[in-house]
């Protein structure tokens, strides 16, 4: 199909489309976009973790007080996700991701201004559910851009943007707090996304796939699917269409009708468990290894080899995740519960307790981010952020109660062995779940688990289109 002109007498599938094309600079530009959003969502998300010390200092709170704060925003980051998937399935993927762009930007520089703890317990929230609306359908449109045989790739290169403006976020802190307090991180933080809202409408589409259902953009589709292949030869009075039903109703209960459930059930038992692990680590890490033994500045450094591990495994399994789908997604699950039960029985030893930390974060980390790529194949166009979002939802779930299991075995003085080893188990739940999804993906047919949607969803309801 490519370059070719199309046969205006039928009408045109979008998906076959965008398939058929090589990635050209429409959609690198369009990931690069996407990736700007998530590396501002992920400053922010984060930044409150980096002028805690600060602000505990200057308004004379423990760092108990502080508990609620930091977990506040992965709470609205929940109910974003929540909401905002459905909205964006509903009124587009483009008007979402601005809008969340500008809520988390006001709610991140009125952050600034607050000077008590229930002010900010209650501002973190409401910046959260920006946040929170952002991923999902960051993930979704560009997914729906990608063609098939690179969409995992695709969305997990984009995804590094997060990573980015997390860990940007702690060289910014740490240049700015000494020279102008912890409040001007939070002015950085806010005033970042409010700039970039105005261009997102210049420069952000609305999903190809989520007009072409419409049937009433055929001229605007024309512009946008000739921005992919410009000799492609659409007029205005090319018909587009989207091999696919239009879902009406409450976005959420198609998550479980036509027999999705159980796919939809396992993808979110991946999520859970996942993020659970992720932020158990990422939270008790640094002083775990402390207590161990290791100097703070050495426990930061070792304990940041995770994220270190989860950029490169990002990068690393795009790929592999392309190619193999949930098989893939299993076996590098599977790996991890060997690499974080291997953090317990080498904490004394340096070199390799940070190798273990570092494969464990190439698997955790970068596990997690192909899951949210391979979720966003799993559902029709009419509710894919919505499945993406309640998946992220139910993840993040997951997120807050991670580092509380941490704090509570720690408090029963369990061992650090047994630590790590309750962590291995979430990982090996995770993978379980992600090997039955690519044993429902056989089930369906196809070759790699993943290419077969009609006979897939007729088994299973587990959609990889």
């Amino acid at each position: 199909m490519t370059g070719a002109p199309p046969d205006n007498s039928s009408a045109v599938d979008v998906a076959a489309f965008i398939d058929a094309q090589p990635v050209g600079a429409f959609q690198v530009r369009l990931l690069l976009t996407c990736a700007t959003v998530l590396l501002l969502d992920g400053f922010d998300t984060t930044a409150i973790g980096y002028v805690a010390p600060a602000l505990a200092k200057e308004w004379h709170i423990g760092k108990a007080a502080l508990g609620p704060v930091l977990s506040a925003g992965l709470f609205g980051l929940m109910i974003g996700a929540l909401l905002l998937g459905p909205l964006a399935d509903r009124f587009g993927r483009r008007k979402i991701i601005i809008l969340s762009t500008l809520a988390f930007g006001i709610g991140t520089l009125i952050t600034s201004l607050v000077n008590d703890v229930n002010t900010l317990l209650a501002i973190r929230i409401l910046t959260g559910l920006g946040l929170g609306g952002a991923m999902p359908n960051t993930v979704a449109l560009t997914a729906e851009f990608a063609p098939h045989r690179r969409r995992a790739t695709m969305v997990m290169v984009m995804f590094v943007g997060f990573s980015i403006g997390a860990a940007l976020g702690g060289f910014l802190a740490a240049a700015l707090i000494p020279h102008f307090g912890w409040r001007s991180v939070f002015v950085v933080g806010g005033v970042a996304p409010l700039l970039l809202a105005p261009m997102l409408r210049f420069c952000l589409p609305e999903s190809a796939r989520l007009l072409a259902l419409t049937g009433r953009a055929n001229a605007r589709l024309a512009a946008l699917l000739s921005r992919i292949n410009g000799s492609a030869g659409f007029t205005e009075t090319t018909r587009f269409v989207v091999k696919e039903p239009e879902l009406r109703g409450v976005p959420v209960q198609h998550l479980f009708s036509d027999g999705r459930a159980l796919a939809t059930l396992l993808l979110w038992i991946v999520f859970f468990m996942s993020l659970l692990n992720l932020y158990l680590l990422s939270s008790w890490l640094p002083t775990v290894l402390n207590d161990l033994g290791a100097s703070v500045s050495a426990a930061a450094v070792t304990g940041s080899m995770f994220q270190v591990g989860g950029v490169l495994g990002t990068v690393a399994l795009g790929g592999i995740i392309d190619r193999f789908s949930f098989r893939a997604l299993a076996l590098v699950y599977f790996i991890a519960v060997f690499a974080v039960g291997a953090i317990g029985q080498l904490g004394h030893s340096a070199i390799p307790v940070t190798i273990a930390i570092f494969m464990a974060g190439f698997c955790i980390v970068g596990g997690q981010i192909a899951a949210n790529a391979l979720a966003a194949g799993f559902y029709p166009t009419s509710v894919r952020a919505t499945g993406v979002g309640w998946a992220l939802g139910v993840g993040r779930v997951g997120s807050i109660v991670g580092p509380s299991v941490g704090g509570i075995l720690l408090s029963l003085e369990w061992s650090v062995s047994e630590l790590f080893l309750t962590a291995a188990l979430a990982a090996l739940c995770a993978a379980l779940a992600a090997f039955s999804l690519g044993r429902l993906a056989g089930l369906g047919g196809s070759e790699n688990g993943a290419r077969d949607p009609a006979s897939l969803e007729a088994v299973s309801g587990l959609r990889l289109d």
